[in-house]
């Protein structure tokens, strides 16, 4: 079981991400990592004290962002497969807790469409496959859900899209997602 945190507001996203996967962490996770709109993303493998030190030497900024948990079902603990996972322009960034299990035909598919895919894992799936319903429906929340009607498997989803950074979509399907409406942050 993997561990997904989300978070939009005014705070500093770097420490509230990180103070939230630390309240997730009750076993051994073999990854971690976080992107935030307006800087980027680190990743590292092992538990969250590991992402903690990369990210002192990086200058991650923002107020929203999205962090994950990983513990492994497809490739192996490596940073490349830690999430979050992206598409090919860096644009779609996807944190995911569950299983696709139609990832392997969706990736073909994508593939012949000129995704390039970097990780082993279902996830990045995701990430692309909302990148191509993007770029022919030019809505963020629109492709979301078409991305979502063509998967199959189980998921809790928090994805970010670089060109509206204040705005996280969350979606669940047979996995628990709770969301947390603040007074000016959500999470």
């Amino acid at each position: 079981m993997c561990g997904i945190f989300a978070y939009a507001g005014g705070k500093d996203a770097v420490s509230v991400l990180v103070d939230g996967l630390s309240s997730l962490e009750y076993r051994g996770y073999d990854s971690a990592g976080v992107f935030l709109p307006e800087s980027g993303a680190v990743k590292s493998v092992g538990a969250v004290d590991n992402l903690k030190k990369k990210l002192a030497q990086n200058s991650l900024h923002g107020t929203s962002g999205i962090a994950h948990l990983r513990w492994a079902t497809h490739g192996e603990p490596t940073e490349i497969n830690a999430h979050p996972h992206h598409n090919n322009n860096k644009d779609v960034w996807v944190v995911h807790n569950g299983i696709i299990e139609n990832y392997k035909e969706l990736r073909e598919a994508l593939k012949k469409q000129g995704c390039n895919f970097v990780s082993e894992t279902d996830t990045e799936v995701i990430a692309h496959l909302i990148s191509y319903n993007l770029a022919k429906l030019n809505d963020f929340e629109k492709a979301v859900t078409k991305s979502l009607n063509e998967l199959k498997g189980t998921y809790g989803l928090a994805i970010s899209c670089a060109k509206e950074p204040n705005k996280i979509n969350g979606a669940r399907m047979g996995a628990p997602v709770v969301l947390g409406l603040g007074d000016g942050q959500n999470f």
